[in-house]
């Protein structure tokens, strides 16, 4: 019998109207939106519901919007089957979510920290002076020379190593569009720009990093209940000490999804559930092991498939 992972979504993810069909049909998902609101003393339900996109994309307000729809997803996936994981996951902020599965943070200092990172993320950089790029079929040691060259003294570097032939860097703007024509004179013409506003996991997040290691001072973490692998080392922790140096780490560092994915698959996993907006990690594991069966869980639709296929 093969283990199952649940595994939680990212910025990217977002969307207006996630998280309304089960706060519609599940009091259990309501209550969670509300607790959210009351974190935050703002109404990030009617965001979450009803956008408008402008608004959600700040990323201030995705990843705790994220966080919220993933966690009220979690929560009556939980309640409605009994299933229980043998290891969580998370794509970035979706570490946080993972987190909150293992009962390992409280939702409420969840969700207050991420809207901190969210903010110390995008100010770490000013507007325009960072960037990142999605490379498309290049081997990680070819990238590195690719950003090697690209450098000339500034930072670009791989920031997510997603799956086979799918990896994004980030750096400064000028050694970013740098790699992007390196790339494409080598002949990897799959080398674009991504539509966001900051140069995430590059050591120019550093600064994130250490007011993030203030917020996170004053957060209690609790025992972890199910292991949570993590991006920056691509293994299970189960130590509730090591969360807090893990997650500043992460703000600057690459998330090692791809091997992420590979460790649990070796350890057993053969199912992985996708809980919370979009189906972008179910996309991801398919393409790291076929072999493994990924679905997605974000409304009561999927909710009901899922219950039919482990009844």
């Amino acid at each position: 019998m093969s283990k199952r992972a649940f595994i939680f979504p990212g910025q990217g993810s977002q969307y207006a109207g996630m998280g309304k069909d089960l706060a519609d049909n599940f009091p259990l998902a309501a209550q969670v939106f509300e607790e959210a609101d009351d974190a935050l003393g703002s109404r990030l339900s009617r965001l979450c519901f009803d956008g408008p996109e402008s608004d959600l994309k700040l990323t201030a307000n995705t990843q705790p919007a994220i966080l919220t729809v993933s966690t009220a997803a979690f929560r009556v996936l939980a309640a409605e089957t009994g299933l229980v994981p043998s290891f969580l996951a998370g794509h970035s902020l979706g570490e946080y979510s993972a987190l909150v599965a293992a009962g390992s943070l409280a939702f409420a200092d969840a969700v207050r920290t991420v809207r901190a990172r969210g903010t110390f993320m995008q100010e770490a950089v000013p507007v325009g002076e960072g960037a990142m790029a999605a490379i498309l079929g290049v081997e990680p040691d070819i990238l590195l020379e690719i950003c090697t060259e690209a450098s000339q003294g500034e930072v670009v570097s791989p920031a997510n190593f997603n799956s086979p032939g799918q990896i994004v860097i980030a750096g400064h703007t000028g050694a970013v569009n740098r790699a992007i024509e390196i790339a494409k004179a080598r002949g990897f013409r799959k080398a674009m720009l991504l539509p966001v506003s900051a140069p995430f996991h590059s050591s120019l997040m550093a600064p994130a990093g250490e007011r993030l290691a203030e917020t996170l001072a004053a957060v209690t973490v609790h025992e972890l209940q199910t292991p949570v692998v993590t991006n920056v080392e691509a293994t299970p922790n189960t130590q509730c000490e090591r969360v807090k140096e893990l997650l500043v780490r992460q703000v600057s560092a690459p998330v090692l999804w791809d091997a992420s994915v590979r460790e649990m698959v070796n350890l057993g996993v053969g199912e992985f559930i996708e809980i919370g907006p979009g189906k972008v990690l179910s996309g991801l594991v398919k393409r790291i092991n076929k072999e493994t069966t990924a679905r997605n869980v974000e409304d009561s639709a999927g909710l009901k498939e899922l219950i039919r296929e482990v009844a």
